[in-house]
């Protein structure tokens, strides 16, 4: 069981830990009525109904999350939905049955960069990334683009890997090329009508290097052969936008101008540009007919300018070892590729853990104060009893079932934490807590796919684990739709418990925000014949959360941050609705109840203890009859419920 479980235990009851069956305990059925966090609404419109749990068996807590139920540490809560004012509907996701849409493909791929050393850190507020299209001959020289940057080795390391790192490679050269153009042509020499055009760079095939690259291919004497990559011909697109802007009468200073423009002319410019001030680590530029090429640098073009260096400037000649070893500091190598490590722990409290949630919760959400006791409460306690892994048993997952904590590691840096519930059917996701500073990676993102591989990995060693649950889907809060972004997934109907397809319950949800979504089959005459296919790469936009509406980061986690609520605030709402139609004696007469630490069903209560008033009969019928009506009739029968 993990550190810091509710203490509160019935009498005579097997707690969490009390072995791999153990038994499920509820503690007291109520209602919870708050102001809600979604639609900003000024009064206690979102309405739940609310049972703190002792201990719950694995498979019990499935049929909960099936019934609509979800967890805050020990404290269980279910929408009522025909009253609440956002509708939450549990969502799921078969994890076999996933296909990733464009937008998260370039989340894992933008990830694997970052691992490779191709992507760092942006330094800087992310505004300062951006950059034009289009530059105009008359931009003041203080704007942004006016300086070719300096490029590090690692941005341009892909030029000896240019098969691994194409397309990144070729437009960071591109904008390299629109900072010389702009350094080459400010000040309106030619007028504000001429505008710039934007660099395009390709990749030169085998059979086209010596066309293109004409005599600069030739070998020198005491050179090595340089290998062309690329070309650019923006130096006949620059000419071409100045003859277009000018005025078509010729006059003397027209007919100057002209003379000095030329491809020639405009591709030795940018070349000499480049060369004093852009500094690309591994390419030498040169111009060609126009063109700007761009050729490989060799390791031993390095290593000859490092000899002939030390002679010129040296008194004496080094020694054949000191040669070496500087030749060696000189040869570029890869960036060392991060390590991602990814570990699921059992659910306790640990100070680095808390370290970063505190983090996140005050810079991401804005929380002034995160106290441990909150944090402790929140994703610490849990009710779910463990079950440990069985040997050839393929019934329970490798990591036994119960409530966990999954580590994200970079080079041994956490960075992440995925508090998850393992179940029999499924992974729960319940929410996400990440380094602020890798927010440039989108880890909200990045882990929900995790989560859905580790189902996919984990049902060849466990087949009944097939589902990935996302938490709540509100349709009226656009930053929850992101969920319907992970396909094809499912939604619960609140009535009948099944699951509708996505696409099907979108179409009754934009009608009404309650539907009962399983009655599709009788409009379905008034329907048209829903199309499955991928959603807009804009439901992927926030991350797997469901956070408040007044959270505007654009990387989420995952679910109810305002759950955290303290038991008082419950027990105060706890009163029945007398006016709310219970289940019949029948279906609570076989609910097993705890009183003072005697297990005795309803049914058999006036057997043991004799005759009881009908006022305190009808007031227990009433509570427990509310109970067994949002449970449902056989978790209950199976079910302890503890009397407070």
């Amino acid at each position: 069981m993990a550190d810091g479980a509710s203490s509160s235990a019935a009498s005579g009851g097997g707690g969490p830990g009390s072995g791999s069956g153990g038994e499920s305990v509820v503690i007291d059925y109520g209602r919870r009525r708050t102001n809600c966090g979604y639609c900003r609404s000024t009064g206690p419109t979102s309405i739940s109904h609310g049972l703190w749990a002792n201990s719950l068996k694995a498979d019990d807590y499935q049929a909960l999350l099936d019934r609509g139920w979800r967890r805050s540490g020990c404290f269980l809560y279910k929408p009522e939905m025909e009253r609440t004012c956002c509708p939450s509907y549990t969502i799921r996701l078969k994890a076999s049955d996933f296909f990733c849409s464009k937008e998260q493909g370039r989340v894992l791929r933008k990830f694997e960069r970052f691992l490779d050393g191709e992507l760092d850190p942006p330094v800087g507020s992310p505004q300062s990334k951006t950059s034009p299209t289009k530059r105009s001959l008359t931009e003041p020289m203080n704007s942004p683009t006016s300086k070719i940057s300096k490029t590090s080795a690692n941005e341009f390391q892909a030029a000896k890997y240019p098969s691994l790192f194409e397309d990144e490679f070729i437009r960071c050269l591109s904008s390299k090329i629109n900072e010389a153009v702009d350094m080459c042509f400010q000040g309106g020499t030619f007028g504000s009508d001429v505008q710039l055009p934007k660099a395009a760079v390709k990749t030169v095939k085998p059979q086209l290097k010596k066309k293109v690259g004409g005599p600069s291919q030739e070998k020198k004497v005491g050179e090595p052969v340089q290998d062309l990559l690329y070309t650019c011909n923006i130096s006949f697109q620059i000419v071409a936008a100045i003859r277009r802007a000018l005025p078509r009468e010729k006059d003397a200073n027209h007919s100057e101008v002209l003379a000095d423009i030329s491809p020639n002319s405009i591709a030795e410019k940018l070349a000499m540009t480049m060369e004093c001030h852009g500094d690309i680590a591994d390419l030498a530029v040169k111009s060609c007919n126009g063109h700007l090429n761009f050729y490989s640098v060799t390791n031993q073009t390095a290593q000859n300018k490092t000899s002939i260096v030390v002679s010129a400037h040296a008194p004496d000649k080094p020694s054949s070892s000191k040669q070496s070893s500087m030749n060696k500091n000189n040869v570029r190598h890869p960036p060392k590729r991060r390590m991602l490590e990814i570990k699921m722990k059992r659910s306790h409290f640990d100070p680095e853990e808390f370290s970063l949630y505190q983090r996140y919760q005050t810079q991401v959400h804005k929380d002034k104060i995160v106290s441990e006791g909150s944090y402790r409460r929140f994703l610490v306690d849990t009710p779910i009893v463990f079950v440990p892994p069985r040997s050839g048993d393929n019934t329970v997952p490798p990591c036994g079932f119960g409530s966990f904590h999954q580590q994200y590691r970079i080079d041994g840096k956490l960075v992440a934490v995925g508090v998850v519930d393992i179940l029999p059917k499924c992974l729960s996701s319940k929410y996400l807590f990440w380094d602020p500073d890798f927010a440039f990676i989108s880890l909200g993102k990045y882990t929900a796919l995790k989560e859905i591989d580790w189902v996919k990995t984990t049902q060849e060693r466990c087949p009944s684990l097939q589902y990935y649950y996302l938490g709540y889907y509100i349709h009226s809060c656009n930053k929850m739709r992101y969920k319907a972004a992970y396909r094809p997934s499912e939604l619960l109907c609140p009535v009948r418990y099944e699951w509708i397809h996505y696409d099907i319950a979108k179409r009754l949800l934009d009608k009404n925000l309650y539907s009962v979504l399983s009655d599709f089959a009788q409009i379905q005459d008034e329907m048209p014949k829903p199309q499955i296919s991928h959603l807009d790469d804009e439901l992927s936009k926030d991350d797997h959360c469901e956070s408040p509406i007044d959270d505007d980061d654009d990387d989420f986690p995952y679910d109810d941050s305002d759950m955290m609520v303290d038991e008082e605030m419950i027990r105060s709402e706890s009163k029945t609705d007398a006016t709310e139609d219970c289940s019949s004696i029948n279906d609570i007469e076989n609910v097993m109840m705890d009183l003072n630490g005697s297990r005795i069903k309803y049914k058999e209560l006036e057997r043991v203890f004799g005759p009881i008033k009908r006022r305190h009969l009808n007031e227990l019928e009433k509570q427990i009859g509310k109970y067994v009506k949002v449970v449902g009739k056989e978790l209950s029968d199976r079910m302890v419920y503890f009397l407070n």
